[in-house]
């Protein structure tokens, strides 16, 4: 699944939808209706090359059974829930979850956050804010305005 995008968003992808040229994906009819592209990272795109070589889908990029149609939500929701348990993980993680990770990741790598706003297909920067979690080392790695002063403490007489 490309990082950032809702469930709905993913199952809904079709082949054509991955631009290799230009290393985007573009997000058709997201939430509200709005377009939007998203990174495309040369990693995921060797990955998403060798499932087409695998699985050849025509139209849809995730398939259902019959190919008319892209695979239900669901079997997404139920491969997270397979692959969160085979790595045997304590933590609850989600395909939502794995969404609020890559925007927190972001922000911790410098990512402005309009730009994370852009990519998550946000229309309010308030919901971007929610989900960019901000760990307690990006906390003490970020240096004050304060120390850019030279200040002298003189102790009083």
């Amino acid at each position: 699944m490309p990082p950032g995008l809702r469930a709905s968003e993913a199952v809904g992808l079709k082949v054509g939808d991955i631009d290799s040229g230009r290393m985007v994906i573009r997000v058709e009819h997201g939430k509200g209706g709005k377009d939007r592209y998203v990174m495309l990272s040369p990693q995921l795109l060797r990955i998403l090359r060798t499932y087409w070589r695998l699985a050849r889908p025509a139209k849809w990029l995730f398939p259902g059974r019959d190919e008319s149609g892209p695979i239900d939500v669901q079997v997404l929701h139920a491969a997270c829930r397979l692959a969160r348990a085979a790595a045997e993980l304590g933590k609850r993680v989600t395909v939502h979850t794995l969404r609020h990770s890559f925007a927190t990741h972001l922000l911790e790598g410098g990512t402005d956050i309009r730009i994370i706003q852009v990519l998550l297909g946000h229309r309010s920067l308030a919901t971007t804010a929610r989900y960019t979690q901000v760990s307690a080392g990006l906390i003490a790695a970020t240096a004050s305005p304060l120390d850019r002063l030279d200040l002298e403490v003189v102790p009083s007489a």
